[in-house]
């Protein structure tokens, strides 16, 4: 910011960025939305397991690769250029290490599941963590900056990019190399724009520079999603070895489908809140009102969404996806109860972050996850239905663990369980209402959709005209005033 130029309200920041975000957000939902359709009509549920098969274990090193730097990057009170360098150095190198290593295992992951396809694919997706190595500072500095458009604009561009790379092989008869090609494309595109966008070139790593701050948050931060990420993503691991790539591409599209709301929002969301609250913590009553008033608006979009996919899983199913995707259908519902508690429990998780309490985290994580993972391998002597289900409970059960953990923090604790049940509540009973109305009157999948909107409509209106706490957290969407006016808070 220039001498002369007069400070922003930090919530007319916020407020902005959030329209560009959530804007570009409505965008990349669209191409996302557009890629599932027509990919999941040109290929099987065998093309997307294979991929699947290989994502549950290089995702794990893609948490390796940010190695919580990028939020270190954002969280910092302040950051010289020569730190920007080296954490610019640092994760581009393990990115190029990460990418050695899952080429030479690429054997060891296809021999893991019994399929050999897997090697080719493995070995040629390890290109992504060089290009998302050396991409993770230059997002984490526009974000930073809160130049929250150039994000959404890289964000998009890259997304149009893979899908387009995708379709185009799909079409031309390439099966799951589409996917694996949108995955490139995707990397390599948003990469160009960040860099355009960025408009800053590293210097050569140095030596004597403080970086044990940044670390020891980053360390902190990758142990928690280190943790996090195998949990989440233990129950694709055993459906994939224990009933093969077509059983995993129907659980993985419910789980991909399922997701698409609180992947979309919470994102964005989380790169409005975690830089404003991170200049806040040390003013309670502005970080509980920037807290609270995230926390309202991201819940009423996400689980209005999701309420919604939930009641109307079957027409959504058939007419989005086509009838060889019906067995998804119930595990499709139950993820999407899975999402609304995971959604609820984003609040938590900006608190730890922005208050730079990754420790806590850490063992908050080191003691939750192992009682879930436990919880989804018991599941599966049930098959699918009996994963989905533990993850459910569990997200469930780690929404109010992480609210106890942090009751000692200074966060508005007691008002982040109260808006997360009155919204939860008042959406499980509208999406109740809605799904009964619509298999009442009609059978036909496209008849179910066109009644239900209106019915999810008239059933909100009319919980909100009953119950006066859901009214209230409705009417907080629209009253963003005490935030606009508050000030940026000196650098």
């Amino acid at each position: 910011m220039s001498a002369v130029s007069q400070p922003k309200g930090l919530g007319s920041i916020a407020a902005r960025g959030a329209v560009l975000t959530m804007g570009g957000q409505g965008v990349k939902i669209m191409l996302q939305f557009c890629g599932i359709v027509i990919l999941a009509r040109l290929l099987s549920p065998d093309d997307y397991g294979l991929l699947a098969m290989v994502v549950v274990l290089t995702g794990l090193g893609e948490v390796l690769r940010d190695f919580g730097l990028s939020s270190a990057a954002v969280q910092a009170t302040s950051l010289c250029r020569q730190q920007r360098s080296n954490l610019f150095w640092i994760n581009s190198a393990i990115g190029l290490g990460l990418a050695t290593l899952v080429f030479a295992i690429a054997p060891a992951i296809a021999s893991f599941y019994a399929e050999p396809r897997l090697v080719a694919i493995s070995q040629v997706l390890a290109i992504t963590f060089i290009l998302n190595g050396i991409a993770t500072q230059y997002r984490a500095q526009l974000n930073r900056s809160m130049r929250f458009g150039s994000l959404a604009l890289a964000d998009i561009i890259g997304m149009a990019g893979g899908l387009g790379a995708g379709l185009h092989m799909a079409l031309s008869g390439f099966g799951y190399w589409a996917l694996v090609g949108q995955q490139l494309a995707l990397s390599g595109t948003t990469l160009c724009v960040l860099l355009a966008s960025a408009r800053w070139l590293p210097g050569l790593p140095r030596s004597g520079v403080p970086m044990r701050a940044l670390l020891g948050y980053g360390g902190n931060l990758m142990g928690t999603q280190l943790i996090g990420y195998a949990t989440r993503n233990l129950d694709s691991l055993i459906i994939g070895y224990r009933f093969g790539a077509e059983s995993l591409g129907l659980y993985s599209k419910s789980y991909q489908l399922s997701m698409l709301p609180l992947n979309q929002i919470n994102a964005p969301a989380t790169t409005i809140a975690l830089p404003v609250l991170s200049r806040l913590q040390h003013e309670p009553q502005r970080y509980r009102q920037f807290l609270l008033h995230g926390q309202t608006v991201m819940l009423h979009v996400i689980v209005g969404l999701l309420s919604f996919a939930a009641a109307m899983a079957e027409p959504l199913i058939l007419l989005v996806l086509g009838p060889q995707w019906t067995p998804a259908v119930p595990i499709f519902r139950i993820l999407a109860v899975a999402g609304i508690f995971q959604a609820a429990s984003y609040a938590s998780y900006w608190v730890f972050l922005s208050k730079g309490l990754t420790g806590l985290h850490l063992r908050f994580t080191l003691l939750s996850r192992p009682v879930l993972m436990a919880c989804i391998l018991l599941g599966a002597l049930w098959g699918m239905p009996g994963v989905a289900l533990t993850v459910a409970g569990g997200m469930a059960v780690s929404w109010l663990w992480a609210l106890l953990f942090l009751r000692h923090s200074g966060a508005p604790v007691r008002g982040m369980l109260r808006n997360g049940l009155i919204i939860i509540s008042g959406y499980a009973i509208s999406g109740g209402l809605t799904w009964y109305g619509a298999h009442t009157w009609s059978d036909a999948p496209v008849t179910q959709l066109l009644i239900s909107l209106p019915l999810m409509a008239a059933s909100l209106l009319f919980i909100c005209l009953i119950w006066r706490p859901f009214r209230n957290s409705m009417l907080q969407i629209l009253d963003s005033r005490a935030l606009l006016r508050a000030k940026r808070p000196a650098a």
